[in-house]
């Protein structure tokens, strides 16, 4: 486990208790085993620090001695740099790239749909529900040939994913028996061991079999 000198954490997170962002960010830090001090900020209750650090006021922030960053995909690759140990990202420069736009690709087709099912218009919900349905449906040929998203290692592209699959039972999606591949890969991802740690008690409660 990485500390200071002094036992003392060296990263401080803001983090909401159950956004999708936020627990990815949990998630790298749990599969690096980095001491973290989590301070959770919830909804119409933002410290004044936080917003002084962060001009937006937003969770995750990741503050780390003077620096605070709060843009997810720059924490994701600033935490494998920064704790390189196990290395969460390729080393050459086609893998890097693909991996990044892999993460792009995860927030802007599955995680803004997902994020539509918490609104109050049922229409709408309805629609981004069957459309997360069909884009995690189409992911099954990925899982043909390598154990996790694309690669033969677990990578940030798979610290994006497990929030989002742990979340299915919540958004009442069920996924096809034809996707085996992805479902074989949704149970790999949620019996790791930093996944278990990463969860908050609200996360938990969103399955009726947290150990499943």
């Amino acid at each position: 486990m990485t500390t200071l000198l002094n036992g003392g954490p060296i990263v401080v997170l803001y983090s909401d208790r159950a956004g999708l962002y936020s627990h990815c960010i949990r998630l790298t830090l749990a599969e690096k085993d980095v001491e973290t001090d989590i301070r959770y900020v919830d909804e119409g209750a933002v410290p004044e620090h936080l917003a002084e650090m962060n001009p937006y006021a937003t969770t995750p922030t990741l503050v780390d001695r003077d620096l605070a960053l709060y843009d997810t995909q720059i924490i994701l690759e600033y935490l494998d740099e920064r704790f390189p140990h196990p290395p969460l990202m390729p080393v050459d420069p086609m893998s890097k790239a693909m991996n990044r736009q892999l993460r792009y690709r995860i927030a802007r087709d599955l995680y803004e749909p997902a994020e539509a099912l918490g609104g109050d218009n049922e229409i709408a919900a309805a629609s981004a529900r069957k459309n997360l349905r069909v884009r995690l449906t189409e992911l099954e040929p990925v899982f043909a040939n390598m154990p996790y998203f694309m690669s033969e290692e677990f990578t940030l592209v798979d610290c994006c994913m497990a929030p989002l699959l742990w979340r299915l039972e919540a958004f009442n999606i069920k996924l096809p028996a034809e996707a085996r591949g992805l479902r074989k890969y949704t149970r790999a991802l949620l019996k790791r061991r930093a996944f278990r740690v990463s969860l908050t008690d609200l996360e938990r409660a969103l399955r009726q079999n947290p150990t499943a």
